[in-house]
């Protein structure tokens, strides 16, 4: 199955940096999180990627055609679109960089790359800016078994802030444990029908809307209940923790 992985966002919230470059180019120790994520899913033997790019393109182009010419073989180059084959020590995948455009859709990025290698097959998509430990294949298995047109995987955040329980305006409770809550949200790993493809009608639509919600409407959408790590960069201390975590040698997104 390939993967998809979306690379196109602006990084707003990651001050000068997300400027500057492609947020999936922001480093976690020496390398962009864009590679943390195709080194854990390598390693569950997925080995065709399709990188979506938008904002800073260049960036992603840079890194694997230049900072890392002497592992790459370029298969296909053409306008918006280059086919490589990356190789270094033990990864090696076959990756496709389509430029989908600055200000294109989650979902329109999709579709414009799905057109553009005009496939005819279910895919795996998620966003260049997290990593998780989640098992590839049960997730899968779980899309085909329940039938699904869409399954996400939903995941617990750790809570930011201390939790107020509050009374007639007293507060008779404040946690501040940054324990997990009780609430899912969606973890950004989907596995996709080839017909929930065809529900992107325009290269302005955001996946999370009207895709997402027709298969709400037909009861089509699964979730995938992931208790294990995850945990997104879209804040610099987001990218302050991941670097810490590297720093002790803590890699949690590989098992």
């Amino acid at each position: 199955m390939k993967i998809f992985i979306l690379c196109g966002g602006f990084g707003t919230r990651l001050d000068y940096e997300g400027q500057l470059k492609a947020k999936p180019m922001v480093r976690i120790g020496k390398k962009p999180i864009l590679m943390h994520l195709v080194e854990s899913l390598c390693v569950q033997n997925f080995k065709e990627f399709v990188f979506c790019l938008g904002h800073k393109s260049e960036t992603i182009i840079d890194y694997f055609l230049k900072e890392n010419k002497d592992f790459i073989n370029i298969l296909q180059k053409k306008k918006n679109f280059i086919e490589i084959l990356f190789k270094k020590k033990k990864i090696k995948f076959k990756g496709t960089l389509i430029y989908t455009g600055i200000n294109t859709g989650t979902g329109g990025r999709l579709l414009l790359a799905y057109k553009k290698l005009k496939l005819d097959e279910d895919i795996f998509m998620t966003y260049g800016d997290g990593l998780s430990n989640v098992n590839i294949n049960k997730l899968i298995k779980f899309h085909y078994r329940n039938k699904a047109q869409i399954t996400l995987t939903a995941v617990k955040p750790k809570q930011r802030y201390g939790v107020l329980k509050i009374n007639k305006k007293k507060v008779n409770l404040f946690d501040n444990s940054n324990k997990k809550i009780n609430v899912y949200i969606n973890g950004g790993y989907f596995i996709i029908s080839k017909s929930m493809i065809k529900k992107i009608s325009t290269k302005e639509i955001y996946w999370e809307n009207e895709p997402m919600n027709y298969a709400i409407k037909k009861k089509k959408l699964f979730a995938f209940k992931h208790n294990g790590f995850w945990k997104s960069l879209d804040t610099l201390k987001d990218k302050n923790d991941f670097n810490e975590m590297y720093k002790k040698k803590e890699i949690p997104w590989i098992d």
